[in-house]
């Protein structure tokens, strides 16, 4: 009988885990939750472009070259953090700043503040 072996590998992801991995940042992004709800909804085309550079920046923070299984997942766990992190900050930025006009005409600027300093 013919021996089959079948490889199995999740680092590097393959370009199709890539891009899910971009489409679910978007919808992360545009979508109502609660993240939506501290830092506000971001349109769909600035999400998109942010999902791109996002798990780009994290795929390339992280060291590509592996010994064993556990380097493996050191290295998936990485990327995830760096993702999440990289998302985040992003959120916050955005929601930093916004300007408002009060009931004068006067421009005011409003500053959020982060309530969970890291």
């Amino acid at each position: 009988m013919q021996n089959l072996t079948t490889s199995f590998s999740i680092w590097p992801p393959s370009q199709r885990t890539r891009d899910a991995v971009i489409k679910r940042l978007i919808e992360t992004l545009t979508d109502k939750s609660v993240l939506s709800d501290r830092y506000g909804v971001v349109p769909a085309d600035e999400a998109a472009g942010f999902a791109r550079s996002i798990e780009e920046e994290a795929f390339n923070a992280v060291p590509t070259g592996t010994d064993g299984g556990e380097d493996v997942v050191e290295i998936l766990q990485a990327y995830s953090k760096e993702i999440s992190k990289r998302m985040l900050d992003f959120v916050k930025s955005r929601s930093v700043e916004s300007v408002n006009v009060n009931d004068g005409g006067d421009v005011v600027k409003e500053v959020k503040e982060d309530k969970d300093e890291d």
